[in-house]
């Protein structure tokens, strides 16, 4: 069997488009190290439907 790492995968959701309540979402799939990194990502990332960089933050 294949040892289990660190690495596990996280969803990034953006904070200012579910505040402005329009349709759909921006969601980002990402790794993190779950040893080096505790606490919840937050990472400037693209948003298409806003067409600007906003917030995204870790979901789940």
């Amino acid at each position: 069997m294949a040892k289990k790492g660190n690495r596990v995968q996280v969803i990034m959701e953006c904070t200012e488009h579910k505040a402005t309540g329009l349709p759909g979402t921006s969601r980002y799939i990402t790794t993190k190290n779950r040893k080096n990194t505790t606490t919840r990502l937050e990472l400037k990332k693209f948003n298409p439907i806003l067409k600007k960089m906003t917030v995204h933050k870790e979901i789940k």
